[in-house]
């Protein structure tokens, strides 16, 4: 697992270390927070539930909260506690404590093994992004970055200032930390020793309206914009010139997800676009496939299933998550591979050893594991 970590013999700090693997967390199973699971004839979502108000509960006939009408995982625990959306969820190098971060201005910490919370950190502003590497967890807020290194016995806190509004969007690659901002700026920091351990290098005039997701792809030549202005934009992360600027959306760019010579492009106009990039000295990206979804797209990312086969999960604006085989990008079993929600999933995050996790709108975060 890639790392940021700062030890005697590194020359700088890197977010890159093989040598710290990643602890296997517990099992998070604790049955007094596990779902009931409904009627396993049940297809469809339960109207009533869904407006909080069906009268039949557990012997509803219809779907209720996060059933997963399919095969190949289930659910470990459902972790409740925040009061708002959920924006990040994060699983640090070798920690058997999950860390997640919500709209609510709060951090809440968990225990992986009884799936408790055992600490609620109030940071007294409200939580635009949030995610890790390694060690590191780093928090976008508004007008700054806090940064936590969690590879001691307490955390250590450092506050990086520079960005001009919301922070929504936050990527790392090796020693650089990517932050877009609402006034349309990309902002760079790279490691450093000094008291501050992260040093701006850069401020890019990226979109015109608000960067919402960054990605790192093309093994780690590109770094992927997406805004507000319906565009993505693709940086070359030696100059962090724009080489490209990939248009079709019209409407607000919500994720990216980059493999290979790939990149998935999600939007609230309903649609999944697919590009690819093409030989030649450009490397320019040319769109193959649009894929039409039934809502509007919120988040998407990419993992194996319990056979090793790449899937895609697909959420949308109405409070639903889709599989998708990716080799051929079309949905699995539309009838059993979904996963639903009272209110629309916000984030979903990998985990090690067939772990992963979504977070909604209501402020709930699941665990889930293939089997």
């Amino acid at each position: 697992m890639d790392i940021l970590v700062r030890t005697i013999d590194n020359p700088k700090p890197s977010f890159y270390d093989s040598s710290v693997g990643a602890k296997k967390p517990n099992n998070f199973y604790d049955s007094s927070v596990g779902a009931k699971k409904p009627n396993s004839q049940a297809t469809k979502l339960c109207k009533f539930w869904a407006k909080g108000r069906c009268a039949f509960g557990s012997n509803c006939k219809f779907l209720h909260s996060w059933y997963l009408s399919g095969n190949g995982f289930s659910m470990l625990a459902r972790l409740q506690g925040h009061k708002k959306a959920v924006v990040g969820i994060a699983l640090p190098s070798g920690s058997d404590q999950l860390y997640t971060g919500s709209r609510d201005g709060t951090v809440r910490v968990w225990d992986c093994k009884s799936g408790n919370c055992n600490h609620v950190i109030n940071l007294g502003f409200e939580i635009y992004s949030f995610i890790c590497e390694g060690s590191w967890v780093f928090i976008g807020l508004s007008n700054s970055v806090r940064v936590w290194s969690l590879s001691e016995s307490d955390i250590k806190e450092f506050s990086l200032d520079g960005p001009v509004g919301r922070v929504y969007a936050l990527a790392v690659y090796k020693d650089m930390l990517f932050a877009g901002a609402a006034n349309g700026d990309i902002l760079v920091w790279k490691g450093s020793f000094e008291e501050n351990p992260f040093k701006l290098v850069a401020n890019i005039r990226a979109h015109k309206m608000p960067i919402t997701c960054l990605n790192i792809g093309f093994n780690g030549k590109f770094l992927y914009s997406g805004s507000m202005d319906s565009t993505v934009k693709v940086w070359d992360l030696e100059t962090l010139q724009c080489n490209q600027i990939l248009e079709g959306h019209n409407d607000v760019v919500m994720s990216l997800l980059s493999w290979d010579n790939c990149l998935l492009t999600c939007s609230l106009d309903h649609t999944v676009k697919f590009w690819v990039i093409k030989e030649g000295e450009g490397k320019l990206l040319e769109q193959v496939h649009t894929k039409e979804e039934k809502a509007g797209v919120l988040k998407v990312i990419g993992m194996q299933d319990s056979q090793g086969k790449p899937v895609v999960l697909c959420s949308g604006n109405d409070n639903c998550v889709r599989l998708y085989d990716l080799e051929s990008f079309t949905e699995r079993d539309a009838e059993r591979d979904r996963i639903f929600a009272e209110q629309e999933v916000r984030e979903i995050q990998r985990g090690p050893h067939g772990l992963f996790f979504t977070g909604d709108a209501s402020g709930v975060v699941t665990v889930w594991i293939w089997q």
